[in-house]
């Protein structure tokens, strides 16, 4: 008997609230969610202080989010790669905040 089918748990709440945007995500023609990755990026490498964290961290967001809706698909070397992009830009964000960068 499988449970996870009865009772919804995080997952499945996360994948529910997550379908409309990724609906409106994939009608957007492909350039513009590229150009929206680039601009936080250069946001986030040439701000300076708390902006520069602000573009890394809604990029971390988004990579976060995707990462979690994509992880059941993804096989080891998949998640290892996303994990250490998470890290990085990470790093960077906490970098700007505390003036590394």
């Amino acid at each position: 008997m499988n449970t996870e089918r009865e009772t919804p748990g995080m997952r499945a709440t996360v994948e529910r609230l997550s379908a409309k945007p990724v609906v409106f995500l994939h009608t957007l023609p492909r350039w513009v969610l590229l150009v929206a990755v680039f601009a936080l990026l250069v946001i986030g490498m040439w701000g300076n202080g708390w902006v520069g964290a602000a573009g890394l961290l809604v990029l971390l967001a988004f990579l976060t989010w995707f990462a979690y809706l994509n992880w059941p698909a993804l096989d080891t070397s998949g998640r290892a790669l996303r994990v250490v992009a998470m890290g990085l830009l990470a790093a960077f964000a906490v970098g700007h905040v505390v003036g590394g960068f």
